[in-house]
């Protein structure tokens, strides 16, 4: 329903014409941005499928490797051998923009590049089967930290798709037909304001007319 509380004036209605350019403009910018976001977002969903299933399938493995090392040695043995890591990670963040959302890259540095630094302890004294459950988290470790990122990429991406979801929909069925209906009441007042002001002006050419010429039409 248009605004009868507007002022029907030409200054008011050509006001209303920019906001409409400018609205219809910012509709089709933000559906195009919404389009956009939907592809990048399904793009990270298939990329979580894969690293979900590949870091699965590592814990899995290193799990199952772990169990067994836990079978072949004592409690005692195993604390003791996992008590003081000789490894340490520093976890860097830095941020990409994707469609005005900045999303997290993670990335780590190991203390120290010698691969043997993951086993705290000496080998005489432990399962062979323990090793092998380190060197598997060791390898999926990357894969935990990129599906990390995939999914707070994702999360971000939802959330920045749905801000835009709503501002589409307020624009295409709130502020655009708003905005068209008041352009139209205006412009009909208007109309009829130009068509009363004629048949005003032509009374007064008839009256004129009349007093001077005692014109009779």
């Amino acid at each position: 329903m248009a605004n009868t509380a507007i002022t029907p004036t030409r200054m008011v209605l050509n006001q209303l014409k920019g906001r409409l350019k400018t609205a219809r403009r910012g509709h089709k910018l933000l559906k195009d941005k919404r389009d956009e976001l939907m592809r990048q977002f399904m793009d990270v969903v298939r990329r979580n499928k894969e690293l979900r299933i590949r870091v699965e399938k590592g814990l899995t493995e290193a799990f199952a490797s772990q169990q067994v090392a836990s079978a072949i040695m004592s409690p005692e043995m195993m604390e003791q051998a996992l008590l003081y890591p000789r490894q340490s990670v520093e976890l860097d963040i830095a941020y990409k923009n994707i469609m005005s959302v900045n999303v997290p890259r993670y990335s780590f540095q190991t203390k120290n590049n010698d691969p043997s630094e993951i086993f705290p302890y000496g080998f005489a004294q432990t399962s062979g089967e323990l090793d092998d459950a380190l060197e598997k988290l060791e390898k999926v470790f990357h894969d935990m930290l990129e599906l990390a990122e995939v999914e707070k990429t994702m999360q971000l991406l939802a959330e920045e798709i749905e801000k835009t979801r709503r501002r589409v929909n307020a624009l295409e069925y709130v502020m655009i037909p708003d905005l068209e209906k008041n352009i139209k009441y205006i412009s009909m007042k208007l109309e009829e304001n130009e068509n009363a002001t004629k048949v005003r002006l032509l009374k007064v050419k008839e009256m004129v007319l009349q007093n001077a010429h005692h014109y009779q039409q």
